[in-house]
């Protein structure tokens, strides 16, 4: 999965630090044990989104789709003392997994994960949110964001990955579900007056949100 040339992206690696020893464990046991390992965000990402906890200086995360956790680690990783990550699975089977290679980490204590649809576990939480990651079902992608973007704080952001879907998006005979979907929502938040935003080409697209003004 990604959009950049494979060998390019090797070499982006191979010059970023590596992660804890625990995210190379988590990545190793994903990869054997889940037939969809590619949505896992791996070394470049990772950094990518614990970099942007540091210096957006959040303090309190909520994330959509679990999965195995890699994610969350790497974020719990940039948080300051008394920081916290809530994340959304809806498949107990993963969050299972997620929840033991939580409590194997050293931050076990700012990551809180809830079982269950997303939207109704975000109806449930009060925020505000100064980082927001979706990376879940494609087809709720707009409603993922409607129901974050009102708990987003003051000089949040919201991060959202897959909106390239592998280049896709470019293919207008790709009439696909999360295609047609990741399509919407793309158009949808270039032109929505509330907020500003960035598409970077990281890995499989990731588009950077922020309020407007």
């Amino acid at each position: 999965m990604g959009v950049v040339d494979p060998a390019v992206e090797e070499y982006a690696a191979a010059h970023t630090t590596p992660g804890h020893p625990l995210l190379a464990e988590v990545e190793r046991r994903t990869r054997a044990s889940q037939e969809g390992h590619g949505m896992m965000v791996g070394l470049l990402e990772g950094r990518f989104l614990e970099t942007l906890v540091w210096l957006s200086g959040a303090r309190c995360i909520l994330e959509v789709g679990t999965f195995t956790g890699y994610s969350a680690l790497s974020m719990a990783g940039a948080l300051p003392a008394g920081g916290s990550i809530v994340t959304c699975e809806v498949d107990p089977e993963r969050a299972a997994v997620a929840r033991r290679h939580v409590d194997a980490s050293p931050w076990a204590d700012r990551i809180r994960i809830v079982v269950g649809p997303a939207l109704d576990s975000i109806a449930t939480l009060d925020g505000p949110f100064d980082f927001v990651f979706i990376d879940a079902d494609k087809v709720n992608y707009r409603n993922y964001y409607e129901a974050a973007l009102p708990k987003l704080a003051e000089g949040g952001l919201i991060a959202v990955d897959n909106v390239l879907w592998s280049g896709q998006v470019l293919d207008a005979d790709d009439r696909s579900e999360d295609t047609v979907a990741i399509r919407a929502f793309n158009d949808f938040v270039r032109h929505d007056t509330r907020v500003t935003c960035v598409m970077t080409t990281v890995r499989d697209g990731v588009t950077l949100i922020r309020r407007a003004g």
